[in-house]
C-alpha cells in the first residue's frame, strides 16, 4: 500500500512540474513572438522587402496561435465533470488545427503579397540592415522553437509541441529571407525578393498541413502504428511476469495522455480478489513502462470460455 501511494505522489509532482514547464514555456513564447513581429514589421518599413514581409506575417499568425495555444493548454489542464467525463484534454487537437490552419492562411497571403509588389514594382533600400535583423531573428526563433519542441515531448504536450515546430518554420522563414537578401546584395537582382518569399510561403503551407492532418488523425482516434507497437511490446513484457494473457487492446491519444483499454484473460478457478490485484498491478505498471501518461482500462474474463461467451454475444 505504501508503494502505490509513493507511486501516485511521484505521479502527481511531475505532472505538476510538466504543468509549470508547458506555463512558462507559452509564456516565453508569447512574449519572443510579440518582440518579433514588432522588430519584423519596423525592419520591412526600413526595407520595402516583400520577403521581409512574408516574414512579419508569419509573427502575426504566430502571435494570435500563440494566445489561442496558451487557452487551450489552461483548458486541458482542467479536470474531468459531470459533463466531459474524460476531461477537456483533446482540445489539444483543435489548438494544432487551429495554427495548422493559421500558417496556411498566412502562406497564401505571402505569396498575394509577394506577387503584388512584383507586379507593382519592386522598390528596395536598407536592404543590409534589413538582413541583419533578420539573420538574429532567425537564430532567436531557432532556440525558442528547439527549447518548445523538448518541452513539449518531454511533458508529452501537442500543444506546446505544436507551437514549437511553428516557431521553427518560422526560423527557417527567417533564413530564407536572409538568403533572398543576400542574393539582392549580390546580383542587384531585386525579383530574387519576392521569389524567395513565394518558396518560403510553400514551405510554410506545407508546415501547416502537417498540422491540420496531425489535428484531423487524433480527433478521428487515428491509431499509430509506432505506438502500437510500443504499447504491444510493453504488455508482452509485463504480463509475461504476471503470468496472464490479453486481447482486445484498444488505446487512443488525447494530446497529453494515452488512453487504453484491453481484456485480461485468468483461469476460470482463479479468485476474483486475486485477478483484481494482478489488473491493478498491470495498471500501475503500463504507465511506468511507456514512460508517458496513460490511463488504464481492464476488462476481467476467464480463460477457458472467453471465446466461446463472446460468439454468443455477436449477432446472428
Amino acid at each position: 500500500m505504501a508503494r502505490g501511494w509513493n507511486r501516485k505522489c511521484i505521479r502527481k509532482f511531475v505532472a505538476k512540474d510538466a504543468v509549470r514547464q508547458t506555463q512558462f514555456a507559452m509564456r516565453l513564447s508569447l512574449a519572443v513572438g510579440v518582440l518579433m513581429l514588432l522588430g519584423k514589421t519596423g525592419a520591412y518599413l526600413l526595407t520595402g522587402s516583400a520577403a521581409i514581409l512574408s516574414d512579419a506575417a508569419e509573427s502575426v499568425v504566430h502571435v494570435f496561435a500563440v494566445g489561442f495555444a496558451s487557452f487551450s493548454l489552461r483548458l486541458s489542464g482542467r479536470p474531468a465533470n459531470g459533463r466531459f467525463l474524460y476531461g477537456y484534454e483533446r482540445v489539444s487537437f483543435f489548438s494544432a488545427g487551429f495554427e495548422g490552419a493559421m500558417i496556411a492562411i498566412a502562406a497564401v497571403y505571402i505569396i498575394v503579397a509577394a506577387v503584388e509588389n512584383w507586379i507593382a514594382g519592386l522598390h528596395l533600400q536598407h536592404v543590409g540592415a534589413g538582413a541583419l535583423f533578420v539573420g538574429a531573428a532567425s537564430l532567436i526563433n531557432a532556440a525558442l522553437g528547439w527549447h518548445l519542441v523538448r518541452t513539449g515531448r518531454r511533458t508529452h504536450s501537442l500543444i506546446l509541441e505544436a507551437d514549437g515546430r511553428h516557431v521553427l518554420t518560422d526560423s527557417w522563414t527567417s533564413l530564407g529571407v536572409l538568403g533572398g537578401l543576400g542574393l539582392v546584395l549580390w546580383t542587384g537582382w531585386k525579383p530574387f525578393d519576392p521569389l524567395v518569399a513565394i518558396a518560403v510561403a510553400l514551405n510554410i503551407l506545407r508546415s501547416g498541413g502537417r498540422l491540420v492532418w496531425r489535428s484531423v488523425g487524433g480527433l478521428m482516434d487515428y491509431s499509430h502504428p509506432a505506438t502500437g507497437r510500443l504499447l504491444g511490446e510493453k504488455l508482452d513484457a509485463i504480463c509475461a511476469t504476471l503470468g496472464v494473457s490479453y486481447h482486445g487492446v484498444r488505446f487512443r491519444d488525447t494530446g497529453n495522455r494515452l488512453l487504453v483499454e484491453l481484456h485480461l484473460l485468468f483461469p476460470f478457478d482463479l479468485p476474483v480478489g486475486q485477478a483484481h490485484r494482478l489488473a491493478t498491478e498491470l495498471e500501475e505498471r503500463l504507465p511506468e513502462a511507456l514512460g508517458a501518461p496513460a490511463e488504464v482500462v481492464t476488462h476481467l474474463e476467464a480463460l477457458e470460455d472467453h471465446s466461446a461467451v463472446h460468439r454468443r454475444k455477436q449477432p446472428a
